[in-house]
């Protein structure tokens, strides 16, 4: 949008199929572009599904980077990217919103090669500021370099790698800008000191008063003014959130009002012309513009598609039940017959199915925030004084941690039990939040047991197994559909270690499965007339079951929702290979490359791991 000047009928948002330049609209313009994009956004996401709430609170943050700076040379940083839905309409992306989060469509989050205007891929919490740091080093003494922004949302403030890049930043004086997006919420409603500590000023309108008037009246007597700001400096920290900030060497300023686009266009441009390391301290409403979503900002982080008047769900209908229901009851009804219960979870209260379990018991309930590694560490101490923690955690998550999972839980041989959600592909999320490797990373650990239920009663099941069993235990399960009745494996014995169990018996061919592609796998048997074993045990497997199946099988399949490599079907092999065993091998699971977006489903089947992927699999191999 090169020109200032537009008729009435006009949208500055126009067609949305190119790039808007904001730099050259009037502040009166920008405004109405906050509006027109609000608007654009609401009516988009409503139709099509996605990340809501967060986007619609950062529209005028977003107008007035965008008016400040040049995205194409200066790198704006998003960090987790879930609120960077107007940058990718201001960047030229604004025809294919509609595509967002779908197979073939706009990614979900920030990505290098979607646009030269996304700095930095994202899709996990806290890396804005580390990611800063390292661009702005990159150019240091550079005549003419790039501008450094990185827009963090409080939430992601509970995660440690921010304060440790903050800590850096100060310590190398990295000329950058860092603005924190104060909406009192991340998915789940933030928690910590850093929280309580950053939302403080807010309500201390006596503070802010006594500051300016104060301020003035020390301006003609320059020695007492000094004395003042000495004191200020060591006082302050007790009411405001800025100390904490300078003491790691930033320049702090703010808190300020996120939804005045003219106010944080000048103070954007004055911070543009000062060095070294500074921090804007934004308040924003998660939700902005939309009634539902401001009066219900979890329910409107992420949605699929809504009527945006009612903002109930469009052609809701009766879901069947999850494994994460299944885990959601399992831990409900545990609590209430064992004490030593406890609930740990890195800010995935909801989605980790436990918002029953929080109301219920609050003092066993333990969210650490966005703190994986702190999270796993913490259970590990509980764990020494006799309690029975349960991680609830996503399995992208768990990746965070894996120090704390090898040193302070497997090392000391601790009764942790891990339940692992969103293992293997996730769908529209894509590929920052599949849980493609656990099984992997897993199996690989001393002392650790882990296991891949079928369907939701096997997974209860297994629960049971792991929270009783002396030692730490994963159990693994996908963001899916939990086959229950008609199709599951609709076997009540109880889960004993490394048992697997016989689900049909062929010849010549053997299916072992480890997980939820069981059904898919049973369509696969029923087709080629080949035994199906559901081996429940990713480690330890069950070596009594392989040996027997070799002595009657030619070739052996393997089938998991993880990569191949290093995964359950490599426990089959070594097993194999260390007794000589001579049977031919087929591994089937996810490929040796990232899976990009779309319906889990979809994704599946771009994996060969849909029913007709595995049995064109297996027919190729036995041709050979």
């Amino acid at each position: 949008m090169r020109n200032m000047q537009k008729r009435p009928s006009e949208s500055l948002l126009g067609a949305i199929k190119v790039s808007v330049d904001v730099s050259v609209l009037s502040h009166d313009q920008l405004g109405e572009l906050c509006q027109e994009l609000r608007h654009f956004l609401i009516d988009t996401v409503s139709r099509v599904g996605g990340h809501f709430g967060s986007n619609l609170g950062v529209v005028e943050l977003t107008v007035a980077l965008h008016h400040v700076y040049d995205a194409k040379k200066d790198r704006i940083i998003w960090d987790v990217g879930h609120q960077a839905y107007a940058h990718k309409v201001l960047t030229g992306r604004g025809g294919q919103l509609h595509t967002i989060r779908k197979k073939g469509g706009l990614a979900p989050f920030p990505k290098r090669h979607e646009s030269e205007s996304d700095a930095f891929g994202v899709g996990h919490a806290s890396t804005s500021i580390s990611a800063g740091v390292g661009m702005t080093l990159a150019h240091r003494d550079k005549v003419g370099a790039p501008h450094v922004i990185a827009i963090i949302g409080d939430g992601s403030l509970t995660g440690g790698m921010a304060f440790e890049a903050l800590n850096h930043a100060g310590d190398v004086e990295a000329d950058m800008l860092v603005i924190v997006n104060d909406n009192k919420m991340s998915i789940s409603p933030n928690v910590g000191a850093m929280t309580r500590y950053l939302t403080r000023l807010i309500s201390s309108s006596e503070y802010l008063h006594a500051r300016e008037t104060g301020g003035k009246l020390l301006e003609s007597i320059p020695a007492l003014k000094e004395v003042a700001r000495r004191v200020e400096k060591h006082a302050k920290g007790m009411v405001t959130p800025s100390t904490i900030f300078e003491e790691m060497g930033f320049q702090y300023f703010g808190p300020v009002d996120g939804h005045d686009v003219s106010a944080l266009v000048e103070l954007l441009n004055n911070l543009k012309k000062i060095k070294g390391p500074r921090l804007l301290h934004v308040v924003t409403k998660k939700g902005k513009g939309c009634v539902h979503a401001e009066n219900d900002p979890l329910a409107l982080h992420a949605v699929a598609s809504f009527d945006k008047l009612t903002g109930k769900k469009c052609g809701e209908k009766e879901i069947d039940k999850t494994f994460t229901s299944f885990f959601s009851s399992w831990v409900v009804a545990k609590a209430k017959t064992d004490e030593r219960l406890h609930v740990v979870t890195p800010a995935m209260r909801e989605g980790s199915g436990l918002v029953e379990f929080s109301a219920l018991y609050p003092t066993r309930f333990h969210d650490v925030g966005i703190a994986e590694q702190h999270a796993v560490t913490f259970a590990a101490g509980l764990a020494c004084e006799g309690k029975k923690p349960v991680v609830a955690i996503y399995s992208t998550f768990l990746q965070r941690a894996y120090d704390q999972l090898i040193h302070d839980v497997a090392i000391q041989n601790l009764d942790v039990l891990f339940a692992i959600d969103r293992a293997g592909m996730v769908g529209p999320d894509g590929e920052t939040h599949a849980g493609s490797f656990d099984l992997s990373f897993l199996r690989c650990i001393p002392n650790m047991v882990i296991l891949a239920p079928s369907d939701g009663d096997e997974c209860e099941r297994m629960l049971d197994f792991g929270f009783e069993y002396s030692g730490p235990v994963a159990v693994r399960y996908p963001r899916a559909c939990a086959v229950t009745g008609e199709g599951a494996n609709g076997d009540e014995k109880a889960i004993e270690m490394g048992k697997a169990l016989m689900v049909r018996k062929g010849t010549r061919v053997a299916i072992l499965s480890f997980g939820a592609l069981l059904d898919r796998c049973r369509d696969v048997a029923n087709a080629l007339d080949a035994t199906l074993v559901d081996m429940r045990f990713v480690k330890p497997i069950d070596y009594a079951m392989v040996e027997e199946l070799a002595k009657t099988h030619g070739q052996f399949i393997t089938v998991e929702e993880n990569v191949v490599a290093g995964g359950a079907g490599s426990a089959v092999n070594e097993y194999l290979s260390a007794k000589n065993i001579a049977v031919s091998v087929k591994n089937i699971g996810l490929p040796d490359r990232f899976l990009s977006h779309g319906t889990r489903d979809e994704v599946l089947a771009s994996a060969c791991l849909d029913a007709d992927g595995i049995e064109r699999q297996i027919r190729e191999f036995l041709k050979q």
